[in-house]
């Protein structure tokens, strides 16, 4: 008959046993199906606000090492790269199962310098010339259509874990005032409609021609003014262009909106954005 210090050994091993099984399951399911995404700055407004919890389709594209999760920790010291596991697999820009992205999708994709995650909307498919003149996106030297839909709003106030403030067109303003923009429905050439806020005149709205390499995308963000996207080279701390390994997954729908400084805090709950689908 066993002991009672072998049953409680016995226990702690089974108990051991359950939270690596469990570990390599969600491993495999955040590997090759979905993955947790938290929008953590205002580059994607509106269609992305700070605070938005979306899961990133990871099928949509097929795999490459880009798919291999990040577990980043820096609390307790824990900082493994998606290319520390599945470097091996980089350098060929090809992936397994692949798909071709859609122009306008909303895609999560690792930077090809830092290999952060970014999120951004695709504007540039390989061969494409693009542009921005005026403030308007020329695509293929044709301008996209633009159709003024009003105006903007939220509140002059720090937002989420990193307490940022917006940038305003009717700045500055003090706060608690409204924070107002200026929006804009853009039409793509593939017929995919979204909208795009400006809040000035800015360097980024008119740029050079940007020639978008084989294998290889331009991202740009919905708040075109507040975004650091394809329009800025690498060498300049950009996006630059975008190889087809490190796109990540397509982003479909918001699963939880939280306002506030943390997730806890559920009188910050957008509860009109839960389950909201991503144009």
């Amino acid at each position: 008959m066993a002991s009672k210090a072998t049953k409680q050994g016995n226990a702690i091993v089974e108990t051991i046993k359950t939270i690596v099984y469990a570990l390599l399951i969600a491993g495999v399911f955040r590997t090759l199906f979905f993955q947790p995404f938290w929008i953590p700055s205002g580059s994607m407004k509106e269609t992305l606000l700070i605070g938005d919890f979306l899961f990133v389709n990871k099928m949509a594209y097929g795999y490459s090492y880009a798919s291999c999760p990040s577990l980043i920790m820096p609390g307790i010291g824990i900082n493994i790269d998606a290319e520390d596991v599945c470097g091996a697999f980089k350098g060929d820009n090809t992936r397994l199962f692949g798909g071709d992205p859609e122009r306008g999708d909303v895609v999560v994709f690792r930077h090809p310098v830092s290999g952060r995650d970014f999120i951004k909307r695709l504007i540039g498919l390989p061969g494409d010339r693009i542009q921005v003149k005026g403030g308007v996106l020329h695509i293929n030297d044709a301008p996209v259509q633009m159709a003024d839909a009003g105006e903007f709003e939220e509140t002059y106030a720090p937002q989420g874990p990193q307490r940022l403030r917006p940038r305003c067109e009717n700045g500055p303003v003090g706060e608690g005032a409204a924070c107002l923009k200026s929006r804009q429905i853009e039409t793509l050439p593939n017929g995919v409609e979204h909208a795009v806020l400006n809040i000035g005149n800015q360097a980024s709205d008119n740029t050079g021609i940007y020639l978008v390499p084989e294998g290889h995308y331009f991202f740009m963000g919905d708040n075109r003014d507040n975004s650091s996207d394809s329009r800025l080279p690498q060498a300049a701390g950009g996006v630059g262009f975008v190889p087809y390994e490190n796109l990540i997954g397509r982003a479909d729908r918001v699963m939880f909106s939280s306002a506030g400084r943390s997730m806890l805090y559920f009188w910050t709950w957008r509860s009109d954005r839960f389950f909201k689908a991503i144009k």
